[in-house]
């Protein structure tokens, strides 16, 4: 069985096809597991970001399953107005999040959001969509002020990262979180 560099063993690695788009992803599930982070990669991003990638090998190593995926279809990718179309790519984490369930060992555990990009704001409007599911968000890098009207409605803890040279984007993440009712912290 594949083991994490501090020895955390992977039980479950699989790759999988989700929801009714077949949309192709990998899980990562280590027993058992605390939790599970789905991915939601931002424009012109995919299950193969190499940052995404890392971030994932250290959730596992926490003891955290994880799903890397892509929201939308190889085909979908090449219009890039579908990459800005956050109420699509909301209801793809949405229903990656529901076939998670057909999982007996992932069925019951607690579900996170990690969002990049536009994917951060995907994240979030699916979070407000479904505040019981969803039980904390990450945004890196995010475009959380795409999610508009959703903000006021994220009921899961929010953590929003933003690199310190990029100053357009830590300005909408600011703004974000000034509309955001929930518990969040921004890092810059």
């Amino acid at each position: 069985m594949p083991t994490t560099s501090r020895g955390t063993v992977i039980r479950h690695e699989r790759d999988v096809l989700l929801g009714p788009h077949q949309l192709p992803g990998r899980f990562a599930i280590p027993e058992p597991p605390r939790g599970l982070v789905l991915f939601a990669h931002g424009s012109g991003s995919s299950r193969f970001s190499q940052r995404n990638r890392y971030v994932a090998s250290v959730l596992q190593e926490a003891g955290m399953g994880t799903l890397l995926f892509d929201l939308l279809t190889e085909a979908e990718a090449e219009d890039r107005r579908l990459v800005f179309d956050i109420p699509l790519l909301a209801e793809r984490l949405q229903q990656a999040a529901a076939a998670v369930a057909d999982f007996p060992q992932l069925a019951k555990v607690p579900l996170g959001y990690f969002g990049a990009s536009t994917g951060a704001a995907a994240a979030l409007v699916a979070a407000a969509r479904e505040p019981e599911r969803i039980r904390a968000v990450v945004s890196r890098g995010g475009r959380p002020d795409l999610a508009g009207e959703f903000l006021p409605d994220v009921q899961a803890p929010t953590l929003l990262i933003v690199g310190g040279d990029d100053e357009p984007v830590i300005a909408m993440n600011q703004e974000a979180a000034a509309q955001m009712r929930c518990e969040r912290k921004l890092v810059i």
